[in-house]
C-alpha cells in the first residue's frame, strides 16, 4: 500500500477501543419484566463500576436499521490501556444479564492518516444525567451513519497508486463529504485483522442520500476494484444517555 494511505497513530489517538457487535438472544424475552429490570440494573451497575475504575473515555452506540440475526448494535468503546479493555469484556459477559447477549469483539485503534485528516469528529456530547437510571432508549433519528468494514484486495500493494486511483478516490469522497454534509468521520484500525476486514468506518451523514452518495463513490472504478466492504446502515443509539457514562471518569 501506498504510504499516503497509511500514517503514524497520534500520541492523543492511543486508546484502546473496543469494537463490540453486540445483542439480545430470544432467551431475553422469556424472562418476566421484573427479572429484566434486576438483570439489567445490576449489568449497569457493574459496567459504570468498571467505567470509573478504567477511567472510560468516550463510549457510542450504533443501532443497525437492518439487524443482522442476533447482531442489532455496534459500539466503539475507548480505554486509555489494554486493562480496561480487558476488564469492560470479561463484565458484559457476567452472568446473570451476560448469559442472554450475542458478544463479538475486536481490539482497535484510532487511526486518522495525514489523508483522512479532513474528517470533521464530533464533540463530545455533555450530559449531567445519572446513568444508573436508565430511561426509555431509542434512537436518534437525526441522522444516519455508515458503518463499513473494508479491507485491501490481495496483491493490491503491488499496483501503483496512480493505476489504484487512489487520489481520485480521496478527492470523489471529499466532494461527497462537503455536498452531503458529513457530520462525523472517524476510522479505526483493528489489532490484527477481523472476519470483515482490518479498517472499521463510522461516517455520519444528516440523510440516507449522504450515505448512498459515500457508498456510490467508494465502489467507483478504478478505487472501488482495490478494496473488499461491507456495508451496514445505522442511527446512534440514545447518544444523550450514553455521554453520561463517560462523566464517571
Amino acid at each position: 500500500m501506498s504510504t499516503s494511505d497509511h500514517g503514524t497513530i497520534a500520541t492523543n489517538d492511543e486508546d484502546v477501543v473496543v469494537l463490540y457487535r453486540g445483542g439480545r438472544l430470544p432467551s431475553w424475552d422469556q424472562l418476566d419484566s421484573s427479572q429484566q429490570l434486576e438483570f439489567q440494573q445490576q449489568h449497569v451497575d457493574l459496567m459504570l463500576d468498571v467505567a470509573r475504575e478504567h477511567r472510560l473515555r468516550d463510549m457510542d452506540g450504533y443501532r443497525l436499521i437492518a439487524p443482522r440475526g442476533a447482531w442489532e448494535r455496534f459500539w466503539a468503546i475507548a480505554f486509555p490501556d489494554l486493562d480496561g479493555a480487558e476488564a469492560w469484556m470479561t463484565a458484559e459477559v457476567a452472568p446473570p444479564y451476560g448469559r442472554y447477549g450475542h458478544y463479538e469483539y475486536d481490539l482497535a485503534r484510532r487511526w486518522r492518516p495525514d489523508s483522512l485528516s479532513w474528517l470533521p469528529t464530533r464533540t463530545m456530547d455533555a450530559s449531567e444525567k445519572d446513568p444508573r437510571s436508565v430511561p426509555d432508549l431509542s434512537v436518534d433519528t437525526g441522522s444516519i451513519v455508515v458503518l463499513c468494514f473494508s479491507r485491501w484486495q490481495r496483491g493490491s500493494d503491488e499496483v501503483a497508486p496512480d493505476v489504484r486511483g487512489d487520489d481520485r478516490r480521496r478527492r470523489r469522497l471529499q466532494e461527497v463529504a462537503q455536498e452531503h454534509g458529513l457530520m462525523h468521520g472517524e476510522v479505526f484500525r483493528l489489532v490484527g485483522s477481523g472476519r470483515d476486514g482490518d479498517l472499521v468506518w463510522v461516517l455520519e451523514f444528516p440523510d440516507l442520500a449522504g450515505a448512498e452518495a459515500w457508498i456510490n463513490a467508494e465502489v467507483e472504478p478504478p478505487g472501488g476494484a482495490y478494496h473488499e466492504r461491507t456495508y451496514n446502515l445505522a442511527r446512534r443509539w440514545a447518544p444523550g444517555y450514553f455521554a453520561s457514562w463517560c462523566s464517571t471518569r
